[in-house]
Parts: C-alpha cells; structure tokens; sequence
C-alpha cells in the first residue's frame, strides 16, 4: 500500500531536498504526450513562462497507469517535482493525507475558487480534512462515441446517431474493409469503455447503484447483464484492433481506417491537430447518443512540499496560472476539454465542445470513477476488462461474476 511507503519515509525522517533560492524554474509532470495533448501544454508552459519563471517539462509517456507510480515514487523518496498531475479524486489523498502535499488552501482563498469553480465537485476532489491540496485544470468525460464520416460514407450507411444504430452499421463497416471500434490495448481503456456503456446505455441511477452506493446485488442483476451484453457486442466489434495507445486508436478514426472508438472528450484535440472538423469530418455523441450525462472527472495539479522558497513562491503562481480564465480557454480548446470555471468566453468552442457546455449547463454531471472508487478497486476493475476484451473466451456471464465481486468488496 501507498500508505506504508509514505509512513516509511515520514518515519525515516527523510528531507526533501533544498536548491539555490534563487532559483525559478519548476518541474512539471505529467502525462500528456499525444499531439493534442502536448498543443494544450504548451498552452501552460507559455502562460506559466510569462511570470517570469519557468517550466521544466517532465512529460512521463504510457498513460496515467505508468506515470503514477513513478510520479508517486519520486515524492515518497525525496525526490519531488514543482507540481505533478493527478485525476480529480483519491489517486493523491494518501500523500496528502501523509504531509507530502502542499496545502493550497490560502491561494483558492484569494482566488475565490469555490466561487468561480464549476461544478464545485472538483474542488470538493482536491479537499481532504477541510483543505485544498490541487487546482482544477479541465473537466474531462468518457461518455463520448467519436466517429469518422468518411468511414460510414465508404461503408454507404448513415453516419449513426446512437449506440445501437452504430452496432447496426458494424457489418456494412466491416465488409467494406474497416475496422467498427478502435480499441487501444490498455486496460484503462476498456475498463473506461465499459463504465461509459454503463453511464450511457444503462443510465444514471445504475451508475450511481453501481460506483457510489457499491450496490453489489445490482452489479449482478439483470439490468448489468444487458450492459454486459453490449460489452460483448463492442468487444467483436473491436477485434482486429492492434494498436495500444489511446491516441494511435484515435487516429484510426481520424483517417477513416475505424468506424468510431468510445473515448473521453480528449481525443477530440487530436481531430483538431490533424486539421478536422466537427461536424463535417467527424462526428461525437455524447452518452453514445443515449443518454446524455457526462463525468466531470479530469485533470487537476498537486504540489509537493518543498522547503526552497522560491520554487514554493513559484508553485503558488503556477497555481493561479492554471485557473486563470484566459489559460482556461486556450488550453482546453487546444485538449478538446471543457474549463472548470463558468465564467469564461468559449464563442470559439467547435460542435462537439458545445455539446458538452451544453450537457454540463443542463447539470446532467456526475462524479467519476476515480472520485467514486479507491485506486486499489479501479486496477481490479481494469484487469477485468481488460482481460474480457482481450479474450473472447471469457463470457458476458462469468465477467458480470466477477465484477460483481469487485463491487462487494470495493472501498
């Protein structure tokens, strides 16, 4: 556990490294290395850079499920960066909760976050016994199905409007010689897919039975059978999928050598980076054009406890930095992301960003996976998924088994 490591540090009296005080320039790391990802932080570095200090770029490749423990490790040994990102959530409140985090709560004062951060859930993420320990930078979903209009015109079928009109078109994708679902191999990604079917297909008050209330008499029942059911069709509809990252399914899509691929709104900055247009080259539905509620889960900066006072000062710029309502505008439209504040100007936001605005202004948000579940009981759930969407032997039934068994004993 995390939590024994962080004690075994604390216990040690291992001191975090001092520099010169003069020093000005700050770490940062993240996870953030596909091209649209990378535009949105560059978005970042320049505000950040325009303070007179300076972002070190520490991009850690292979997803958040690589980053973290790394990221993680370096803090627990005495080796921390300026800032590092988290998903909104518990992914950092057993550092927090062990005094390596910086209390971040006197510059969210002066801000007037609670005010200005919408839905007040992200901040309610970033708060442990009272204090604010990040800063929002995004709002990202899942419940997204992005498709490529050129696919469905080469297929000659309409581009689908919902889930089950796309799993109607698989056939006619498929004997025109493209693959239906782009599907990466990590397990984040079909353990991602899977909670969207839920989200989408199933609705709100089973997600809610499922992930906050730990209902595991529903995860077995038969309204989960029927989203299982839909996870076996997305399964077929994905084999013949090669591709591992994320953004390397994306670009399937992107060049019309996949129908759709189920993907939260960020893959939409790498339609943005290859010049496409929502609307016309691609199309996005969101809750699969079911039902229309998104997660408002995301990307959030945590800052170790340092004891150089200039680097402290710089966090605590960097911190306004990322809030700030202009950097809120020209980093999300460059992550495809939706900014945590409600009071910025988004006149330039394409099709698929108003669909979220629009989503989010009719409140039909909910927590996230990551702030519902422990870290511990999402890997459980990632091997489960993985492992259904990687082998077809493993039956719709014997996996809603055993996810049901993940719920009974999740925290």
């Amino acid at each position: 556990m995390i939590m024994r490591a962080l004690k075994a540090v604390l216990v040690a009296g291992v001191m975090l490294p001092a520099v010169p005080a003069s020093a000005t320039d700050l770490e940062v790391t993240h996870w953030w290395t596909s091209g649209g990802e990378a535009a949105a932080v560059k978005e970042l570095a320049k505000a950040f850079d325009a303070t007179g200090n300076k972002w070190v770029d520490g991009a850690i490749a292979g997803s958040g499920g690589t980053a973290r423990p790394i990221m993680i490790s370096r803090i627990t040994g005495g080796d921390p960066m300026g800032a590092t990102q988290f998903n909104h959530g518990r992914q950092a409140q057993e550092l927090a909760e062990a005094g390596l985090m910086r209390d971040l709560t006197e510059v969210a004062e002066k801000g007037k976050w609670k005010d200005i951060i919408k839905p007040a859930s992200l901040l309610e993420s970033c708060t442990i016994d009272g204090k604010i320990y990040c800063a929002p930078v995004n709002i990202h979903s899942w419940q997204w199905l992005w498709l490529s209009n050129d696919a469905f015109k080469t297929a000659g079928v309409a581009v689908p409007k919902n889930w089950d009109e796309f799993v109607a078109a698989g056939p006619a994708l498929q004997k025109a010689g493209i693959l239906p679902l782009a599907l990466g191999g990590q397990p984040w990604q079909s353990s991602g897919a899977f909670d969207t079917l839920i989200i989408s297909l199933g609705g709100k008050d089973l997600y809610m039975k499922i992930f906050k209330d730990k209902d595991a008499e529903a995860a077995a029942g038969p309204e989960m059978a029927k989203i299982f059911k839909a996870a076996d069709d997305a399964r077929k509809m994905a084999k013949g999928s090669n591709v591992q990252d994320w953004n390397q399914a994306t670009n399937m899509v992107v060049t019309g050598k996949a129908g759709g691929q189920i993907m939260g709104d960020w893959a939409q900055g790498e339609f943005q980076l290859a010049g496409k247009k929502a609307g016309t080259d691609y199309t996005c539905l969101p809750g699969l054009g079911v039902n229309q509620y998104l997660t408002a889960g995301g990307d959030a900066f945590y800052f170790p406890l340092l004891k150089d006072e200039a680097k402290s000062k710089a966090q605590e710029v960097l911190a306004e930095t990322i809030v700030d309502p202009k950097v809120q505008v020209a980093f999300n439209l460059k992550k495809g992301s939706l900014p945590v504040r409600g009071d910025v100007d988004l006149a330039s936001a394409n099709d698929c960003m108003k669909k979220g605005l629009d989503v989010l202004a009719k409140g039909n948000i909910l927590s996230s996976t990551d702030q519902l579940l422990s870290p511990d009981t999402q890997k459980q759930k990632e091997d489960l998924f993985s492992q259904f969407f990687a082998n077809a032997s493993m039956t719709p039934e014997a996996a809603q088994k055993r996810f049901a068994e993940i719920i009974a004993s999740a925290d």
